[in-house]
């Protein structure tokens, strides 16, 4: 577990930081950073690629950022001068840890600053918000055209949020806590006509894992559902997957080009999806995780 000491944090603390509840007030990044609460006194992401992301400072850096309250659409670090995004950001530091946050489904205190949106900002310093957990990550053009990460983040237990409480890990009194992990409502019937068609056989690989109850398949939206994305839950935006490239799918490793060619995040070609008569996923959808989730601009 990390700590300050000397003024000088060593490791990363995931979940929440005794004393300071929810809604304290602090008049500057230094006495966030001496409250342990954010390890750095510049730069919006605290934490390491190696362990992940601890803590956010949202103020207004990033025009891309949107705050709305019990989630927050983020913008990775990198490539911005004053307020400008003049070159790509990468998915490395503070990025590939928010990153790790999420894969881990560990919790990130949200420090705003007065900078930030004035409905949920403080008029001065900077006021911790509470704890939040990464939900998504994607890459696109940012408003001044040079491509961001972005990352979705909510609000633990709010109302309409994905997911719930996240037991924190520096908390050793915590013997046992329950965690329900909630996923936004999809149309069962729509998933299962998908998983149907293909006989539970990835669309992918090919694979089919028989299990004493069937085939066990699972249905991947192209265009994540919710917001930001809004993707809809269609056949057209549904694929058959196995649980590995489904996984792979969601994270951008995977993808499907120009021609139905399934590649890998570095080019490598896995093969054609498999596509059955009468089911037919609009280009769009692919297109937009292409450029979204993969990274790869548009006509790729």
């Amino acid at each position: 577990m990390a700590g300050v000491s000397g003024g000088r944090v060593a490791r990363s603390v995931f979940g929440g930081i005794a004393p300071h509840a929810a809604g304290s007030h602090f008049p500057s990044r230094q006495a966030v950073r001496l409250a342990g609460l954010h390890r750095h006194e510049m730069g919006g992401i605290s934490g390491s690629y190696a362990e992940g992301a601890d803590a956010i400072v949202v103020s207004g850096g990033y025009r891309d950022d949107e705050d709305h309250g019990d989630w927050i659409l983020y913008t990775g670090q990198g490539g911005n001068v004053g307020r400008r995004q003049v070159a790509d950001q990468e998915l490395t530091r503070g990025n590939l840890a928010l990153a790790l946050s999420e894969e881990r489904g560990l919790p990130v205190r949200v420090i705003r600053g007065a900078g930030g949106d004035p409905k949920l900002s403080p008029t001065t310093g900077y006021r911790y918000d509470g704890l939040y957990v990464v939900v998504r990550h994607w890459q696109e053009a940012s408003v001044d055209g040079p491509l961001i990460w972005r990352f979705v983040l909510e609000r633990e237990g709010a109302p309409g949020s994905s997911i719930a409480a996240v037991a924190d890990p520096s908390d050793a009194s915590a013997q046992r806590r329950e965690s329900t992990q909630q996923r936004i409502v999809r149309n069962s019937a729509v998933t299962q006509w998908v998983k149907d068609l293909y006989g539970g056989r990835c669309q992918f690989c090919g694979i089919v894992l028989e299990t004493a109850a069937g085939a066990y398949s699972e249905g991947a939206h192209v265009r994540a559902l919710g917001s930001p994305n809004d993707g809809p839950d269609t056949v057209d935006n549904v694929l058959c997957l196995c649980p590995n490239d489904h996984v792979l799918f969601d994270k951008g490793a995977l993808y499907v080009a120009d021609g139905k060619i399934v590649r890998s995040h570095d080019g490598f070609v896995l093969g054609e999806l498999t596509v059955r008569a009468g089911h037919t996923v609009r280009e769009e959808h692919f297109a937009y995780h292409r450029e979204h989730f993969a990274g790869v601009r548009r006509g790729a």
